[in-house]
């Protein structure tokens, strides 16, 4: 046990002498494969982001029912009366102070509302109904929306349900890259170690002949493959990390002409810790795919 963790620690001192040698190359290779990864993990960080809006948005849909100013007792009687059939799951009656207190805290229009002689917004009612297909949503709106003293109906999860596709659209666009950049990885990794193989094959020969197995010549490959993906995930790091930096002036400004707090979101921990991971498994992949079909090209032209 303890000669098969020496061994690892020289394996894998010799991949980090290599890769210091080599400085120029690692980095070149770094950045190819941080190049890489950092496309389908931005837009995967994006779709997150986006998903903290819509995450936001009612998860049910619901109709606003917006009352007629000049509605009288009667007709808000009869429209209550309505509200309270059995098609309606749920339904809550909004007052317009109520109404004008949450715009003014929500939007920071508090000096905009001061200056207001009156109260322009109408009272409302959020109506949940018990059959969310599109057909009864229609149904049900038009139906509320002939009541005397309604002035206007709105479905408010219209365009909720429709950014909820487009996401899932997204997630798997870049499940998709992420299998294609995955591969582009390995080929990556794979190319740098057959070329470092290549040109150690002398030394390989030498090896086999004194008694090494080939599991002890492809350890040291192995890691350096591992330690190539693992740069490559740091790199695609930078990558998003200066892309974050340059967009979020831009977007908090975005954000604010729309009245709206939003800020980008970096990355959390498990998600570093699982690009740094798949960048390394990738790395190391390649390159066992790589070292195992070199060396027994190398052992072929031996004679």
């Amino acid at each position: 046990m303890i000669g098969w963790l020496r061994h690892h620690k020289h394996a894998l001192g010799a991949a980090l002498r290599r890769l210091r040698v080599q400085a120029l190359t690692t980095l070149l290779t770094a950045l190819a494969m941080g190049v890489a990864i950092s496309l389908p993990s931005g837009l995967y960080l994006g779709l997150a982001n986006v998903s903290r809006v819509a995450g936001d948005l009612p998860a049910q849909p619901e109709i606003s029912l917006f009352l007629d100013a000049g509605a009288s007792a009667e007709q808000k009687q009869a429209i209550a009366a309505r509200l309270g059939q059995p098609d309606v799951a749920k339904a809550r009656f909004v007052p317009r102070d109520e109404a004008l207190a949450k715009l003014s805290a929500s939007q920071d229009l508090t000096d905009v509302m001061a200056g207001l002689t009156e109260n322009p917004l109408p009272d409302a009612w959020i109506v949940r109904p018990r059959d969310a297909s599109r057909d009864a949503l229609v149904r049900l709106a038009d139906g509320l929306g002939k009541l005397p003293g309604v002035a206007e109906t709105h479905l408010d999860s219209q365009w909720a349900e429709r950014l909820q596709a487009a996401l899932d659209i997204g997630r798997t666009v870049a499940w998709l890259l992420a299998g294609l950049f995955g591969i582009a990885l390995i080929a990556i990794s794979g190319n740098a170690i057959r070329a470092q193989v290549l040109a150690r094959r002398d030394e390989i020969h030498v090896s086999r002949l004194i008694g090494a197995t080939d599991r002890h010549i492809r350890r040291p490959f192995l890691y350096l493959g591992a330690l190539q993906g693992l740069f490559g995930g740091l790199a695609a790091g930078g990558v998003l990390a200066v892309a974050g930096t340059i967009l979020e002036a831009p977007i908090a400004h975005l954000a604010n002409l729309y009245g709206s707090s939003f800020h980008l979101m970096p990355p959390a921990a498990l998600d570093i810790a699982a690009v740094l991971g798949l960048a390394t498994l990738f790395g190391w992949l390649g390159a066992w795919l790589a070292v195992t079909r070199t060396l027994h090209l190398v052992e072929t032209s031996h004679p």
